[in-house]
């Protein structure tokens, strides 16, 4: 699970600008920070997809109930919710399971408004910064030393990096075919290739040059995968996967109904 919020930081004319965070839920580790002049609903998704491209997609996220994040808490004027952010629907897409921190009860994203303030002594030592490059640059320093060069105290006096890399990460899942399985997102590049990272090996999944370009969703269950077009929900290729090679190519006969997927 990813924890995120933001906060706000002077700049050294009295700028004021707002810093947004993207934290590992068990590892405390720092996924993500930078400065902005202002945190918008396109800087939540950019951000995350950015962390996410990096990192892989988390199982789920935990943030409060700011409407850059979540508008369940919103009613217009026929006093019904508002339809999903562009955050909310991204998360949906993904299957990635969103969850808010009840109104009025900040503790629930404790680990993220500890961490803030961690960033905010850190930031009054170094001193301040007189744009906003510059204030992105200390950031960058600051994800270093807190990653991997700063013992928890929570983390049994290891450093966040150690206590990431030591786990295997949760990921999106979703029920299909009465299984449940782990969901990927993915593009087929130029050879009409795929990436999937399957026990440890980065491996490459034939999809076929028809496809290439297209945007996918990659099932995994076992060593057995479904692939399927994003836009149309087709069933494009199906695998089952050989870790003792790098290329894996497609079934030719589909095991599951050819059609689509929603």
């Amino acid at each position: 699970m990813w924890q995120s919020d933001f906060t706000h930081w002077p700049l050294s004319d009295g700028t004021d600008t707002e810093i947004i965070s993207w934290l590992d839920d068990h590892s405390r580790f720092l996924l993500h920070t930078s400065a902005h002049p202002r945190i918008t609903g396109p800087i939540v998704i950019d951000t995350f997809t950015t962390t996410m491209d990096t990192y892989g997609p988390p199982a789920s996220t935990l943030t409060d109930n700011t409407m850059v994040y979540t508008t369940r808490l919103a009613r217009g004027n026929t006093g019904q919710r508002n339809q999903p952010n562009g955050f909310e629907q991204l998360l949906a897409d993904l299957s990635i399971t969103q969850k808010n921190g009840k109104p009025a009860h900040p503790t629930t994203q404790g680990k993220i408004e500890r961490f803030h303030q961690t960033l905010k002594q850190w930031l009054t030592a170094a001193g301040p910064s007189t744009t906003l490059d510059e204030l992105n640059t200390q950031l960058n320093q600051f994800t270093h030393i807190y990653n991997h060069e700063r013992p928890h105290r929570a983390l049994n006096r290891t450093t966040p990096a150690v206590a990431y890399t030591a786990l295997p990460k949760a990921e999106p899942t979703m029920e299909a075919f009465n299984q449940i399985w782990r969901v990927r997102h993915d593009k087929v590049d130029p050879d009409g290739h795929a990436t999937l990272r399957y026990a440890g090996k980065l491996l490459h999944l034939g999809i076929g040059r028809a496809h290439t370009g297209a945007t996918i969703i990659i099932l995994i269950h076992a060593n057995n995968t479904i692939v399927i077009n994003k836009t149309t929900g087709e069933i494009i290729a199906e695998h089952t996967i050989d870790p003792t090679h790098n290329y894996q190519p497609k079934k030719p006969t589909p095991t599951h109904q050819t059609g689509t997927m929603t």
